[in-house]
């Protein structure tokens, strides 16, 4: 038995789990999540928990229990508290604003970077600190944000300078030797 897909995930106060088929749609205070699960997997809501299951021990069945425990549990907390990832950026010159919707960039090219979130995704911009925050209640697109924002100027090893998670530690190179 997978030691993930073996816990239940426990509904909480406010939150409506629907179970249509291969369909799962959680309701929640921040919002409605809905993912496809794959169809040989067995889920029920048995009271405050939804408890998942797995046909055989086959390695594939094995593989999706866990993934598809974790999948609704992280719907069910992205409903109820949200997810978020801040981004740091170090470097002379490197800033970000928000012009509406769009983060404007500012990253040391010859030109401004303009990155429109996708839809459920907030950004918010603290100059004083240079952060930036993303924020939503669907885990994997808030992780694909930010993913993409630090792609345009991921942290270099000899200086540090780049877009890097806040907790996020970048081992640093010695630059050049200089020999006799």
């Amino acid at each position: 038995m997978s030691k993930v897909g073996k816990l239940p995930v426990v509904i909480p106060k406010g939150v409506k789990v629907d179970l249509k088929k291969a369909q799962i749609n959680v309701t929640g205070p921040k919002g409605t999540l809905s993912q496809e699960l794959h169809k040989d997997m067995i889920v029920k809501v048995e009271g405050e928990s939804v408890v998942v299951a797995r046909p055989s021990d086959n390695k594939q069945h094995r593989s999706l229990h866990g993934l598809t425990r974790v999948l609704i549990q992280n719907m069910v907390v992205g409903v109820t508290d949200g997810y978020s990832k801040t981004l740091q950026l170090i470097g002379v010159g490197y800033r970000a604003e928000l012009k509406g919707k769009l983060l404007m960039l500012y990253l040391g090219y010859s030109h401004p970077i303009l990155f429109r979130p996708p839809e459920g995704i907030d950004i918010k911009v603290n100059p004083k600190e240079n952060t930036i925050t993303i924020s939503g209640i669907d885990k994997q697109m808030v992780g694909q944000s930010a993913a993409m924002i630090r792609k345009f100027r991921p942290p270099e090893p000899y200086k540090g300078k780049g877009i890097r998670y806040i907790d996020e530690v970048v081992r640093r190179k010695a630059g050049k030797a200089v020999g006799k």
